[in-house]
């Protein structure tokens, strides 16, 4: 008997690490990985100007319906069981019904927003709520549960924190996740060249580094409403601890904020 493939939900904000989780989880045998399906869509809907608008546009289905479809019922490629899609969550406009996300495993990928927001400052100058995601993570976590993880643990207990992230997924814990090669994927999206050059450099996760500056004070007012949404999110956050027996550091450049 054929058990049904794993299939995960990450739902994550900008400048949490996630693509280096992403990385983590595509570097293991059994899984392969979408990198944010719903771009293209949520570009379209709201006529935002990112680098390569236009190409992120022709490079995804812009139908949240036909997104949802195809991570919950297309087939995996030969020799993969499970599928893991990398979601940031301010994708998930009011318009995508939640109902539709109910064959998925969730899980979620938090970082205080103080720091959250004292990095991204330096791209984004005037960041709203609603590009954060953390409203909209600690919506999904009502609705369907699944296991946290704070950006901060993972980086300071790698190793520890994969293995309770893979415990509470239902999926083995591999150590194929805490090293990659580097440079980029045929999975990376259209995106890449403008965002990914940190982890294309990378090859493992580095080690916790707070921001370079501190928050911006035009920003301060945006963390404190940010705040209950992530404390909500962290009160649940796996505690995985330092691992025994850690692995030693992979040599080369790490990926820590991205």
């Amino acid at each position: 008997m054929v058990s049904e493939p794993v299939r995960l939900a990450m739902w994550s904000g900008p400048r949490t690490v996630s693509t280096a989780l992403m990385r983590a989880w595509e570097n293991r045998p059994d899984t392969v990985v979408a990198d944010e399906p719903l771009y293209a869509f949520y570009l379209d809907r709201t006529g935002l100007a990112h680098p390569g608008r236009e190409q992120v546009i022709a490079s995804q289905p812009t139908r949240w319906q036909t997104v949802i479809r195809e991570l919950t019922t297309a087939p995996l490629p030969a020799g993969r069981t499970v599928l893991y899609a990398k979601h940031m969550t301010h994708h998930l406009l009011p318009e995508v019904g939640r109902e539709a996300l109910a064959p998925l495993r969730h899980a979620f990928l938090i970082r205080d927003p103080r720091e959250l927001l004292a990095s991204y400052a330096r791209v984004r100058a005037t960041p709203t709520l609603d590009d954060l995601g953390l409203w909209q993570q600690a919506e999904i976590f009502d609705r369907f549960g699944g296991p946290v993880v704070d950006a901060r643990d993972l980086l300071e207990h790698p190793e520890a924190m994969l293995r309770a992230l893979c415990a509470a997924l239902g999926v083995p814990f591999t150590t194929a996740m805490l090293s990659w090669p580097t440079g980029p994927r045929e999975t990376d999206g259209v995106w890449a060249p403008h965002w990914y050059g940190s982890v294309w450099r990378s090859t493992g996760f580095g080690p916790y580094r707070p921001p370079e500056q501190a928050l911006p004070p035009r920003l301060a007012a945006l963390a404190d409403q940010c705040q209950p949404f992530y404390q909500r999110l962290r009160a649940c956050r796996l505690t995985g601890g330092p691992a025994p027996d850690p692995a030693p550091h992979p040599e080369g450049r790490s990926a820590a904020d991205l």
